[in-house]
């Protein structure tokens, strides 16, 4: 990674539309960014990752396959953060792509005000990623996007709006005790309300949606610190590390110290994989 914050931001392009449309989009961002695409629908290489700070997946109307690289991209290049760009949007697709733990979703066509807000952003993103990785620890990344603009000009813009109130709070304080009849009652809704329109909007019912951000959060804990498993339990939100244990295991399928130890293990792999590369490739000798 260039330590310079000044430098501009490296994206490297995967073309995934029909009509191999990525190249014009790439020319939206040539005058702030370092653009580079990738060959091929097969993934991007070690050597293109060189020196990379945002991998950029462009859509058109996603498939099955594309999605399916997307993930395996991310599982393989987990330190290295997605934007997905796609014209078709749907709150499933945007619900999948948090998920997928997709830095940015973007709607296209690309409006002169939403790709200097992303832009912002992704300089601000590089900066902490350079920051921290000259201390040699892995980023943390935590942020809340808003909404694409496209959600906002559909029919369920009054969906969204009735939650407009309560889900900033929620985002700042799952970690804590959240009462949903308090969030209905500042929503000016009954609990029964509240609970149907909060599932129709993100795609899970309120409790889920508390634990999957928990869950998130302890997964980071594991990934980037050295914190005690029992101490991270608390610190996600969990008042019963017994509970705590079970219900990682059940959404992860592995245990907190199981899971750790994957990505200590995934990490050196990779790491070992680098030096081997740079190696043979005479860097560093």
């Amino acid at each position: 990674m260039q330590s310079n914050s000044a430098v501009e931001p490296v994206l490297l392009w995967l073309d995934l539309t029909r009509d191999r449309s990525t190249p014009a989009l790439m020319s939206q961002f040539g005058g702030r960014c370092e653009c580079r695409l990738a060959e091929g629908r097969a993934g991007v290489t070690k050597e293109q990752l060189r020196q990379i700070d945002m991998i950029c997946v462009h859509f058109d109307r996603p498939d099955a396959s594309g999605l399916n690289l997307l993930l395996e991209t991310k599982r393989t290049h987990p330190s290295i953060p997605i934007t997905m760009f796609t014209v078709q949007h749907s709150e499933e697709l945007a619900i999948w792509a948090m998920r997928a733990r997709v830095w940015e979703f973007v709607v296209l066509p690309l409006a002169v005000e939403e790709q200097n807000r992303y832009l912002e952003s992704l300089q601000q993103l590089c900066e902490v990623r350079r920051a921290v990785t000259s201390l040699g620890r892995k980023p943390l990344l935590a942020r809340n996007p808003p909404l694409p603009g496209s959600i906002r000009l559909t029919t369920s813009n009054q969906k969204h709006k009735a939650l407009s109130k309560v889900m900033p709070y929620i985002e700042q304080h799952f970690r804590e005790s959240v009462d949903q009849k308090e969030l209905a009652q500042q929503c000016g809704m009954t609990p029964f309300r509240f609970s149907r329109l909060f599932k129709e909007v993100n795609g899970v019912g309120f409790m889920e949606y508390i634990l999957g951000k928990r869950m998130d959060f302890a997964k980071h804990l594991l990934e980037n610190s050295q914190m005690p498993v029992t101490s991270i339990g608390y610190e996600a939100g969990f008042k019963d590390p017994s509970y705590f244990a079970r219900a990682f295991k059940q959404l992860a399928g592995c245990s907190p110290s199981e899971y750790r130890q994957s990505v200590r293990t995934a990490t050196a792999t990779a790491t070992s994989s680098a030096e081997a590369d740079q190696t043979a490739l005479g860097i560093g000798a």
